[in-house]
């Protein structure tokens, strides 16, 4: 049974360049850099701010209780002193549909919204923001609904529960590709009918300068829209660049080995075995009354398994499909190198920071192994070896990027990379994937991440990271804890720059509520 669906890459690739219209006459004549932005919030430029990071938030209320609402009154103190938000992706689950957009973006995050105060009056596509809100796509922003499910249903158990399923946000509709992400969020230039008008609206909001020509001016509070689904901006003296880690996420092909046939086997086998689980699960949920509370809370654990199954079954589709060269992003990859290398270039740069959706290093016990976290790992270690051979003696013994921002793992967590024999050692990694969707536990083989340096799961050769801290699911005293999270971090002065991190946490343990700062740290 396939309840939700990942369109191919070419696919996500080209949708999207169409609604930014990549590469018009009118852009380039113009000399506009589409991945770019300045952000114009009238501060005076100071080596010294603040920014928060959130991640895998999109999810409504669930029991009487809205774990998003609790993390963005967390965000709310900290809000004045902050710069602008980090979306590490997921902002709609479970299927980036325009329906959940008012209750499980726009309401939650309302005191950051123009006309907050009437949150329900805002459209999802004419959202603008007070405080700079800058996401990334993440894989349930790209996800559809396949419309033969939607339309057969086969059995009246199946309609219930198709219906079990749209109580936890699947509706009629998917993303269409990512196309409800690029209207909340994106300078959606595609919906502008006439040459005129586009010329108008480039003349207006592409007037910011930067080394690579014009670009997007960002104004909190007017306009505040991005220019494209991967783009970069300057504050403070660091380079942030966001990414897009839906597009080079596929796995590399099985190889044709007797090892590779056999992994191939034991796939599918864990692929039946799932959708058997799944079938149970279901089972289970129609015969769970939502209005009972206790029944309630079984079923909100139960359609978060649910979800994870989906994660596992789509990882395995990928693995299981590719038996030839995958699709792979190559443009932006090659855009990130061009960029870093800029970057170091630049001698007012003092730093740089990536954010993007799939954490390259994590613990979290359904991702850490994932063959899409894995394939993700390698096309930035690629991007990074170019970088270090190309910039060479220039780099001396800083890594190639300062701060690496993921979601995807619903957990808070800092990594730290070994010596891992490239160009990615010795960074730093900040996962802020607990800011709504229910967390999970760590994974039980503990805080050492091993690499294997082969396409295929075998014994462990490298040690490649270590996890630092881990806030996620935990049982305490046969209590059932759920630690919701944020981070707020704090850039200092210098060259190298210093990052004060400061993990936002509030705790649901049974039906009460209890916000907690941890200890901040300094890396």
């Amino acid at each position: 049974m396939k309840l939700i669906s990942d369109p191919p890459i070419p696919v996500k690739i080209q949708k999207m360049k169409e609604r930014v219209r990549w590469m018009h006459p009118s852009f380039v004549q113009r000399g506009i850099d589409q991945t770019s932005i300045v952000i114009d919030d009238r501060r005076e430029d100071s080596p010294e701010f603040s920014f928060m990071v959130i991640g895998d938030s999109g999810t409504k209320s669930h029991s009487q209780h809205h774990p998003q609402r609790k993390v963005a009154e967390l965000m709310l103190t900290h809000r004045d002193d902050c710069s602008f938000v980090l979306h590490t992706g997921d902002v709609i689950y479970v299927v980036g549909s325009q329906e959940y957009y008012s209750t499980n973006f726009i309401e939650p995050y309302r005191e950051f919204l123009v006309g907050g105060d009437n949150p329900k009056s805002i459209p999802y596509d004419r959202m603008v923001f007070n405080l700079p809100f800058l996401p990334v796509p993440g894989n349930h922003d790209y996800y559809d609904v396949p419309l033969m499910y939607r339309l057969f249903t086969g059995t009246t158990s199946s309609l219930r529960r198709l219906f079990r399923y749209k109580d936890i946000e699947i509706g009629w509709h998917g993303s269409y590709q990512g196309n409800a992400y690029a209207r909340a969020f994106m300078d959606y230039t595609q919906a502008i009918a006439s040459p005129q008008e586009l010329e108008r609206h480039l003349d207006q909001h592409y007037t910011a300068k930067t080394d690579t020509g014009r670009c997007l001016r960002y104004e909190p509070g007017q306009f505040t829209r991005l220019p494209n689904r991967y783009y970069t901006f300057r504050y403070g003296g660091i380079d942030f660049f966001a990414l897009d880690s839906n597009t080079f996420n596929t796995p590399s092909p099985l190889p044709a080995t007797q090892e590779g046939e056999i992994y191939r086997r034991q796939l599918q086998k864990r692929r039946q075995e799932i959708d058997r689980e799944e079938l149970q699960i279901l089972g289970i949920c129609d015969g769970l009354n939502p209005d009972k509370p206790t029944e309630a809370e079984q079923l909100d654990e139960l359609t978060a398994k649910l979800d994870q199954i989906d994660e596992i079954k789509i990882d395995i589709e990928k693995q299981l499909a590719s038996e030839k060269m995958p699709a792979i992003d190559f443009e932006q990859l090659e855009w990130l190198r061009s960029r870093l290398i800029e970057s170091w270039n630049t001698s007012e740069v003092r730093g740089r920071v990536i954010f993007f959706h799939h954490p390259p290093y994590v613990t979290e016990a359904t991702k850490w192994d994932q063959a899409q976290t894995l394939a993700v790992r390698h096309r930035l270690r690629w991007v990074f070896e170019q970088v270090a051979e190309t910039l060479g003696s220039l780099i001396k013994e800083r890594p190639i990027v300062d701060l690496i921002l993921n979601g995807h793992a619903h957990c808070l967590e800092h990594l730290c990379t070994t010596d891992t024999g490239f160009a990615d050692s010795h960074i730093n990694c900040i996962i802020s994937g607990g800011s709504g969707h229910r967390p999970r536990y760590q994974r039980q083989e503990g805080t050492e991440l091993m690499e294997t340096f082969t396409e295929i799961a075998g014994k462990p050769t490298r040690k490649v990271a270590d996890s630092m801290l881990f806030v996620g699911r935990h049982d305490y005293n046969l209590q059932n804890r759920l630690p919701y999270s944020c981070v707020r971090i704090d850039v200092l002065d210098g060259s190298p720059p210093k990052f004060i991190i400061r993990p936002l946490v509030t705790e649901r343990i049974e039906d009460e509520w209890h916000n907690r700062e941890l200890e901040p740290f300094v890396i």
